[in-house]
């Protein structure tokens, strides 16, 4: 097989959830240099699985992030990438950038189901109560932990 089939095929067991598998196949494509060499036939997504798969499952954290990041560069048009950027960021807990990378993703695909179930997750943030102070001013933080607390009590089924 080559280097290319090695790499669709790992990206495949990552999106079947078999990611021990699919790391290893993409750790293998990553660390073979006459794949770097041969790029053309290689997906640049592939990068962004192994990518989140370090952040995720081998606790590797600064490396998964920046393979992330280099395949957003690479291919700025593709919304797996830029999906699986969101998530290790949010692994990270960097919201922004998950935040980011998810509207990035929505914009080039709007329909995404991945990118919306994870913005679900997420939730969304209310803007801040006070617009020209940062989020992370006090009086921003206090008054929006006071509109969360008055905020009215959601309606129970019957």
């Amino acid at each position: 097989m080559t280097a290319g089939q090695i790499a669709r095929r790992g990206i495949e067991l990552c999106k079947e959830d078999r990611w021990n598998e699919g790391l290893d196949l993409l750790t293998q494509v990553f660390n073979t240099s006459d794949a770097r060499a041969s790029s053309g036939e290689l997906p640049i997504s592939y990068l962004s699985y192994l990518g989140y798969g370090l952040v995720r499952y081998k606790n590797k954290r600064r490396e998964g992030l920046a393979l992330c990041e280099q395949a957003v560069k690479l291919e700025f048009y593709q919304v797996d990438s830029w999906f699986n950027l969101a998530r290790a960021a949010a692994v990270l807990g960097e919201r922004r950038k998950a935040v980011s990378a998810l509207d990035r993703a929505l914009k080039l695909d709007p329909e995404h189901t991945p990118s919306l179930e994870l913005q679900s997750e997420m939730g969304q943030r209310r803007i801040p109560v006070f617009g020209f102070l940062s989020r992370d001013h006090f009086l921003n933080r206090l008054f929006g932990k006071l509109r969360h607390d008055l905020r009215p009590a959601p309606k129970q089924r019957a």
